[in-house]
């Protein structure tokens, strides 16, 4: 077996930018961007104006969905240096059904928005998709 296999380095990598991610969505993140208000076709202002308390309960909704992708994130990496770096049995499957899930979903949703981040969310997936491919042919 290859000493530094890149699979585990690559999964890490996608763990850390869940945790990035995580981050901006728990303390970055406005309530409302300007593509929202795009995709259902008015404006920031009068949506606001409609539903004046909008803004104060999806913050709450994404410091939560925030501190779920940090855990994912963290738990990433961890699997990423233990049971996917030892080819624990089941370890494989486990991380392509959380990244699908997960980062891969997220993506998939935003390219049906065209929202605005969905390039940079698809090169977000790459580091997964890479330890996903490297675990198969590093042995």
């Amino acid at each position: 077996m290859n000493r530094h296999p890149y699979y585990p380095k690559a999964l890490a990598l996608g763990g850390i930018s869940l945790v990035g991610m995580g981050c901006y969505f728990l303390f970055l993140r406005p309530p409302l961007l300007p593509e929202d208000a795009r995709y259902v076709g008015t404006t920031l202002p009068a949506l606001q104006a409609a539903v004046p308390g909008l803004g104060r309960w999806l913050q709450k909704v994404f410091w939560v969905m925030g501190g779920y992708m940090a855990a994912t994130g963290l738990l990433t990496f961890y699997v990423s240096l233990s049971s996917f770096r030892s080819r624990r049995p089941g370890a494989f499957p486990v991380v392509a059904l959380a990244g699908f899930s997960s980062i891969g979903w997220m993506t998939a949703v935003n390219f049906l928005l065209d929202s605005d981040f969905k390039w940079l969310l698809a090169g977000l997936t790459l580091p997964w998709m890479a330890a996903l491919v490297l675990y198969r042919i590093e042995k």
